[in-house]
């Protein structure tokens, strides 16, 4: 029997971090689904995919090939056989990952490969609709989030750490606006599970995090 664990929560709430980490804790398989959205949206990017246009998103997802390779443990996204990994945090290509991840088609192409890992191996999966959508019947769900501002400041000191100039105000609001974009839309909007557990991770550091959450996967295989 293979045991799925569902993260889900809104940008910037450290879901990517803290699943990579219980996945090396409890050795499960890292699936980011995230990454691999974003892959797809740097397949739009490069090829200059209107993400307004649903017929023209359509007709490029029949193109794409995303693999998930590792390198010394360090997980790898392959694109149409090119190493993307690099590009995949840029901010351009989180706008567009959030403006198309709402396509059917996008979901569909994906979607159907996340499942088929999960019956295959113990995993852990972060996203905006995993536990409600992706694997509705995992064995654990989090529900992972932080204030705009928690979020915004760790976005804020992130940049700076990497000498790039920004606004905190600007990404404050940009997170926002992406938050309302993903409850929102028609498609798996990103929302708490009913079986879902909540975890804000505002007052909290990584470390705190990770021990919260692996408290409630053990308790959960003790029931």
């Amino acid at each position: 029997m293979s045991y799925s664990i569902a993260i889900d929560g809104p940008a910037g709430a450290g879901k990517s971090t803290i699943a990579k980490l219980l996945a090396s804790k409890l050795n499960y398989i890292y699936v980011d689904t995230g990454a691999m959205y974003r892959a797809m949206a740097v397949h739009f990017s490069k090829n200059n995919v209107n993400p307004l246009d649903e017929m023209e998103v359509d007709r490029a997802v029949q193109d794409v090939d995303i693999q998930i390779q590792y390198d010394n443990g360090v997980q790898q996204v392959i694109l149409n056989g090119e190493n993307v990994t690099g590009l995949l945090r840029t901010e351009e290509t989180g706008k567009m990952a959030s403006q198309t991840s709402k396509y059917q088609s996008v979901r569909t192409k994906l979607v159907d490969l996340q499942r088929k890992l999960s019956k295959t191996s113990d995993v852990i999966m972060d996203g905006r609709d995993i536990g409600t959508v992706v694997l509705p019947d995992a064995f654990c769900k989090i529900y992972l989030t932080a204030s705009s501002k928690a979020r915004a400041e760790r976005r804020y000191n992130e940049l700076v750490e990497k000498g790039m100039e920004c606004d905190f105000e600007s990404i404050k609001n940009d997170i926002e606006s992406r938050d309302y974009q993903d409850m929102h839309r028609d498609i798996s909007p990103l929302k708490q599970a009913d079986d879902a557990v909540l975890v804000d991770t505002s007052d909290m550091d990584i470390d705190q995090v990770v021990d919260v959450i692996s408290s409630i996967i053990q308790e959960k295989m003790k029931a």
